[in-house]
């Protein structure tokens, strides 16, 4: 174990709170101003930003000819999303669940969930695969935003305030919080999940049981940042759209785009196959 590691994870983490903090701020403001309620703005704006480190560990991992660490980076994301980020978000504070989301975001997520694991069944998500992932979330952004477009409520706050600040905040204040809250989360987990590997690897931790645990960890911080500093400032549709949303983007993209992208498609092991994904799907 490196001391430069133990420095890397805590970096990290302060990182990890500052992005968190001002994506927040950005995308309340950005929600109110474009009329997209702070739900969609949650399920579609934030859960992709708060997904990059997944997809960039994804794609590094299938670069590095390791798909094991690709497949269980995202399912263990997506079990930590669900028990520990949304377990953690209701004890801080009782999550509001909008109609939309019973009635259409989570069954989405369970049928984009069950459809992993049913192309995973030969052992490979071939770039097919990939597409009909990527195709059902692209579906499910559309969906959103007409949805919310038509049933968007007048927001708690005034639109040119953010939550918990009474200075008046422009379109492109918003928009430039939003881009620094996605720049710092992308390298605080990248930091974080890089010293994590180190002293996991140096434990002699093999590749899948890495990507379930302490990767998956890892890259879900930006989640658990982002959701807690949502519910601190009252968003709590935002705090529970991001945990979903994050669950699909990272079916959809960050799976379905590098087996598109990569050609031969992306190796499934047999132990997720056996376990990981059935777990994941519950």
């Amino acid at each position: 174990m490196n001391i430069s590691d133990i420095v890397m994870v805590i970096a990290g983490l302060i990182l990890l709170i500052a992005g968190g903090e001002a994506l927040v701020r950005g995308a309340s403001t950005l929600a109110s101003k474009v009329g997209l309620s702070p739900l969609v703005i949650g399920l579609v704006v934030v859960s992709a930003a708060t997904s990059a480190p997944e997809l960039a560990v994804t794609v590094g991992a299938v670069l590095d000819g390791e798909p094991d660490l690709a497949v269980g980076n995202v399912v263990g994301s997506n079990i930590v999303n669900i028990l520990v980020i949304l377990g953690i978000s209701a004890i801080i504070s009782p999550l509001v669940i909008k109609r939309q989301l019973i009635r259409f975001d989570i069954p989405v997520m369970v049928g984009l969930s069950l459809l992993l694991v049913l192309v995973s069944l030969d052992g490979r998500i071939s770039i097919f695969d990939g597409m009909l992932l990527l195709a059902v979330l692209v579906f499910h952004i559309i969906m959103s935003i007409l949805i919310g477009k038509r049933t968007a409520a007048e927001p708690d706050h005034q639109p040119n305030e953010l939550p918990g600040n009474s200075k008046p905040t422009s379109m492109w204040l918003a928009a430039l919080l939003l881009t620094v809250g996605v720049g710092l989360l992308v390298l605080g987990a990248q930091l974080l999940v890089s010293g994590a590997v180190n002293i996991a690897t140096g434990l002699g931790v093999s590749s899948l049981v890495i990507g379930l645990t302490v990767v998956a960890l890892g890259t879900s911080l930006p989640e658990l940042a982002t959701s807690i500093i949502a519910l601190r400032r009252g968003e709590r549709d935002m705090a529970v759209g991001n945990i979903v949303g994050s669950n699909l983007f990272n079916i959809g993209v960050v799976l379905g785009l590098p087996a598109i992208i990569f050609g031969q498609g992306i190796p499934v092991p047999s132990a997720a196959i056996a376990l990981d994904l059935p777990l994941m799907l519950a």
